[in-house]
């Protein structure tokens, strides 16, 4: 199995809002935006492992700003850290006014995706390569985020949580 560079999983996704996705108050509905995410990032994951990845794990989405009927929603997606079989994907989302030339972001993401063979057992996937600054401190970082999410699930026990306590001990020694 071959390694591959985040850059092969990048994926980009557009969707115009149209009526049917919005609320009352013409603001784009907020599952709609998450199915879109979850499309978009499942794409990502399954550049990255040349296999079907189902979601396991949707960290904090906060919407910074409201998308509005027409609209084009942007999704940027790229895998930024790949494990034995499971891939964190980050996204970031541009609310676009097509006739007033205007592309805002209005949020930010982490999936994580489980890549699965033709019986639904988890499969081994390529590492990943990370090559500019920027998804350098993705990857590294994307540990911790890890992490993180197996404590809140109850799947690692504080005192194996290695990363977190590293960086509380950092903080703590800026203090």
């Amino acid at each position: 199995m071959q390694d591959k560079y985040a850059r092969e999983s990048y994926t980009e996704m557009n969707e115009l809002v149209l009526p049917n996705d919005t609320n009352t108050f013409g603001n784009l509905m907020g599952g709609r935006l998450l199915y879109w995410m979850d499309i978009c990032s499942a794409m990502a994951a399954q550049k990255h492992c040349n296999n079907q990845v189902v979601t396991v794990s949707v960290d904090n989405v906060s919407f910074k700003r409201s998308i509005k009927l027409g609209e084009v929603v942007t999704i940027e997606a790229q895998v930024t850290r790949a494990f034995n079989t499971s891939v964190e994907v980050r996204m970031e989302i541009f609310a676009q006014n097509l006739p007033q030339g205007t592309k805002v972001k209005s949020n930010e993401a982490y999936y994580t995706f489980v890549s699965i063979d033709e019986e639904n057992k988890p499969k081994p996937i390529p590492k990943l390569i990370p090559e500019s600054d920027k998804e350098k401190t993705l990857y590294d970082e994307a540990m911790q985020r890890r992490e993180l999410r197996l404590l809140l699930a109850g799947k690692l026990k504080p005192e194996n949580a290695t990363e977190i306590k590293n960086l509380v001990n950092l903080f703590e020694h800026k203090s």
